[in-house]
């Protein structure tokens, strides 16, 4: 097990850390696909996730002759909760452009965002990457979202973006309107900026409709008792994460994430000779983890993504064992070929491919890593059987994670 490094020489809201930053959370990430409207069905209508925002480049000034060169110019924005988007999708024509796939073709994760704990972190990290010769691809503030941000590349050339501020989409499910885009930044910004709240007055002080913005606007019934509300599927999806990549070189990017960005290995799996990583920035388990490109083919993955799974968390075993009987009722792919040796920190889950071939991985529990850093020895944890139980017995750390803010519809 990994710790913080001693030479801990900057101040991060009064604490000492490595890094001028400290990562809390998986806040978002994005797909490249070949085809969004069956991407779009899937991850809405099937999964749930509700589109928040949709921006065609070929209505953006300045922005028209890049939309001409793509086969869709739509980025379709989604989330599962109050946060703008947790998921993004975008044709992959976009990815190639955007040079999302510059240094291996089989990048297809348009970014992967983690959110940090202020505006001051995201520029500071900015100053960070620079004087380590790290490339900066953006810095500002991107719209819609609202989100302030750095991003920068992992040594495969995955897009990392670290970010403060994301827009929240409240009860009346409505977006930020267009014309208060005005405070989008392509550089760095002066600190301090005014606050959300002031912006907003502004907005009123200069005649804009805050009330304009995108509505989600979900016309699917009401068919299923979910813990006691009725939800349009017999699940809901209340958190995001592990990522999961295949890699090059499994030690460089370990270096990558845990000297660079603060990451602290859990735990190492040797898999048929395979040497896997799993990474946090939290009390969970892992949120990231890294396995060698190596054991791609073996485990009869998708040849044509980097991506070996996207968690995707739904509210209890019982949802867990429901969304599974309704997805395979609907018709979605299911792989058995990743074995739970792979997803330690999780016990019972099920791996599911979207129309492009990502292979997802629904599960209800993590793994929580105590005070000591240490995880739970493998003898300890549960043993998982090819017969699902109908209930089960609580681990110690069994819904220890944060509830899930607000409705669940």
């Amino acid at each position: 097990m990994d710790t913080l490094q001693k030479a801990a020489s900057y101040d991060v809201g009064g604490v000492r850390y490595p890094q001028p930053f400290k990562i809390r959370r998986l806040g978002h990430f994005g797909f490249n696909i070949p085809d969004l409207q069956s991407g779009i069905d899937f991850y809405s209508r099937l999964l749930g996730f509700r589109i928040t925002d949709t921006r065609d480049l070929s209505k953006v000034p300045g922005r028209e002759e890049l939309a001409r060169r793509l086969e869709d110019p739509r980025i379709v924005f989604m989330s599962h909760n109050s946060d703008h988007h947790a998921f993004l999708l975008a044709h992959k024509s976009l990815g190639a452009i955007f040079g999302d796939d510059a240094v291996s073709k089989d990048i297809t994760v348009n970014q992967i965002t983690w959110q940090v704990g202020s505006m001051e972190e995201v520029f500071a990290a900015a100053d960070y990457f620079r004087d380590r010769q790290i490339e900066i691809r953006r810095v500002g503030r991107d719209m819609p979202g609202s989100n302030w941000h750095t991003y920068i590349r992992d040594p495969d050339g995955h897009t990392v973006e670290l970010y403060y501020g994301m827009e929240q989409i409240g009860w009346d499910g409505r977006s930020k309107p267009q014309t208060m885009y005005y405070r989008a930044f392509r550089e760095r910004p002066e600190l301090p900026q005014m606050s959300e709240a002031q912006e907003v007055r502004q907005a009123v002080a200069k005649g804009i409709d805050i009330n304009a913005g995108n509505t989600i606007d979900d016309q699917s019934g009401e068919e299923y008792a979910v813990a006691g509300v009725r939800l349009p599927r017999p699940f809901k999806i209340v958190n995001i994460g592990p990522m999961s990549l295949f890699v090059t070189d499994v030690e460089v990017s370990q270096a990558f994430y845990t000297r660079t960005m603060g990451f602290v290995r859990t735990e190492v799996v040797m898999y048929k000779g395979h040497r896997c990583v799993y990474l946090r920035n939290g009390s969970e388990h892992h949120s990231l983890s890294l396995l060698p490109k190596a054991l791609r083919g073996e485990l009869g993955l998708t040849p044509t993504t980097s991506v070996a799974s996207m968690g995707l968390q739904v509210g209890s075993y019982r949802q867990l064992c429901d969304a599974v009987g309704f997805l395979k009722k609907k018709g979605a792919r299911f792989t058995e070929s990743v074995p739970p040796e792979l997803y330690p920190g999780i016990d019972y889950a099920a791996h599911l491919l979207d129309p492009a071939g990502h292979a997802l991985l629904l599960y209800y529990y993590m793994e929580r890593v105590g005070w000591d850093g240490q995880p739970r020895p493998v003898a300890e944890r549960r043993r998982i059987g090819k017969r699902w139980p109908e209930s089960l017995e609580p681990m110690s750390d069994t819904y220890a994670e944060p509830p899930f803010m607000g409705p669940l519809g």
